[in-house]
């Protein structure tokens, strides 16, 4: 009786064992596992998982929108998570039976969620309370430091045609990066706009003239250099003189993956934001 009883809580434990060998197929959900300490867990992420720096040395498992199944079959993971918003028919076969976990990030309370999502599934759910608890307090303080200040207006361009004013796609309502604007104490213009990311037209632009334009540029150069193209991006706007943000030279530069990502950073995104937004200030 105690030999089968001892065989039995084995078994048991073994099933509801901690995975072990995680793949990321995003990069927010990289930079989530990393924040939660399980970087030594994680077998497989992205092409496009740059951060943290020891990311970038994990075995690749395709790209961020073509996940390559015969590389995820070969990791032999216990884990894989995926996002809602980029679900991958080919992962949820049933033939394939592969442990998935479907996490939703596309807002801040979606980035908590999946948190949380995580340090359960991996075994670490003070871990996930106590990071989203520090995210939660940094973006309190953010919060009390902007309070009675009047919201400049803002337009977020994620995307254009390289080197040239075309082709522009900014952010607008239900966006990720309008509730950092938010956060950081801004406007955005196109919080009225029909989807979360949309084309706009520079007729639009002058009409609804922001306080404070935040360039992208071209979405595939971005890394974590938000400096070093400004004077580049400054030229380009000053054909646009009556605008606002360029009459008073504020046109900046943001060519950092940290405000694409919805994940542990988004603090640091809304406090870059912020110090764009009022500079000479404290946030």
């Amino acid at each position: 009786m105690v030999v089968r009883l001892a065989i039995l809580l084995a078994i048991v434990a073994g099933c509801s064992a901690e995975p072990r060998r995680i793949i990321s197929t995003a990069p927010s959900i990289t930079e989530m596992l990393f924040a939660l300490g399980l970087g030594d867990r994680v077998v497989g992420v992205t092409t496009f998982c740059r951060y943290p720096p020891e990311a970038v040395t994990k075995p690749k498992i395709g790209s961020y929108l073509r996940p390559d199944v015969e590389a995820i079959l070969a990791l032999r993971p216990d884990l894989v998570i995926v996002e809602k918003s980029m679900f991958r028919r080919a992962l949820a076969s049933p033939q394939l039976k592969l442990p998935l976990l479907e996490v939703d990030d596309a807002t801040i309370e979606g980035v908590f969620d999946s948190i949380r999502a995580i340090g359960r599934a991996a075994g670490v759910d003070e871990r996930s309370s106590q990071l989203v608890a520090r995210i939660r307090s940094e973006l309190d303080g953010l919060r009390r430091a902007g309070s009675g200040r009047a919201p400049p207006t803002v337009l977020f361009i994620v995307g254009r045609t390289p080197g040239r004013i075309e082709d522009l796609i900014a952010a607008g309502r239900g966006s990720y990066i309008s509730e950092l604007i938010a956060l950081a104490g801004g406007k955005n213009i196109l919080d009225d706009a029909a989807a979360p990311y949309s084309k706009i037209g520079i007729e639009q632009i002058l009409a609804r003239n922001p306080d404070v334009i935040l360039d992208m540029g071209d979405m595939a150069s971005a890394g974590d250099h938000p400096d070093l193209p400004r004077q580049d991006v400054l030229r380009l706007w000053q054909r646009f003189k009556n605008l606002k943000a360029v009459q008073q030279g504020r046109v900046y530069s943001v060519n950092s993956d940290v405000f694409m990502i919805p994940g542990p950073r988004l603090a640091e995104a809304a406090l870059r934001i912020a110090k764009l937004l009022f500079p000479g200030s404290r946030p």
